[in-house]
């Protein structure tokens, strides 16, 4: 499936993640801005950043589908990442924008191709993790048509009042659900 290594939308270029796109996306990932739901995981050292793209690499390499690296068709400015993460029976979708382009609709724009493209690989659940005051990521996944399977404790969140939102894009099994929250 190559044709999902590098896609285009109206306004975005999605490709494979490499080791040369570490200091754009710790840029981003660094910024507190992009951590405001949730600062303890803002990136303070490259190396956490350069794991996760090898995570994202190694996810492209094993099962062809991965998180995309999100540029700027015009100009070919890293704007942020969005795309599916493969877990044990389901899909994680995931998005993290620089905060210079939030609220332009590029999250929505860049995770469409991401939910056609992790059924063709995989048809199994996609789904977004998300905390319940995040509501810019809340409507994406609405935006998405994910259906909410889940609210309640985040566990592990050093915010105790933290609520976690399970959105997906088809009803889940209890057993789905439970390993979502794992």
């Amino acid at each position: 499936m190559d044709d999902l290594r590098h896609l285009t939308t109206q306004r975005l270029r999605l490709d494979i993640p490499t080791a040369d796109d570490l200091d754009e996306m710790h840029a981003i990932y660094s910024d507190p801005r992009v951590w405001t739901h949730f600062p303890t995981l803002r990136h303070t050292e490259p190396a956490r950043t350069r794991s996760m793209l090898e995570v994202w690499m190694a996810a492209w390499g094993d099962i062809g589908l991965g998180p995309w690296i999100v540029r700027a068709l015009d100009d070919d400015v890293v704007l942020g990442h969005a795309g599916c993460s493969p877990r044990d029976g389901w899909w994680n979708l995931g998005y993290r924008f620089a905060p210079e382009t939030h609220g332009r609709g590029l999250a929505t724009e860049a995770s469409r191709p991401a939910l056609a493209a992790a059924v063709r690989v995989r048809d199994v659940p996609v789904v977004a993790l998300l905390l319940e005051h995040n509501h810019a990521s809340r409507r994406v996944a609405d935006k998405l048509g994910l259906m909410l399977q889940h609210r309640g404790p985040d566990a592990g969140n050093p915010d105790p009042a933290a609520v976690r939102l399970v959105c997906a894009d088809r009803p889940l099994t209890h057993e789905e659900r439970a390993a979502t929250l794992a």
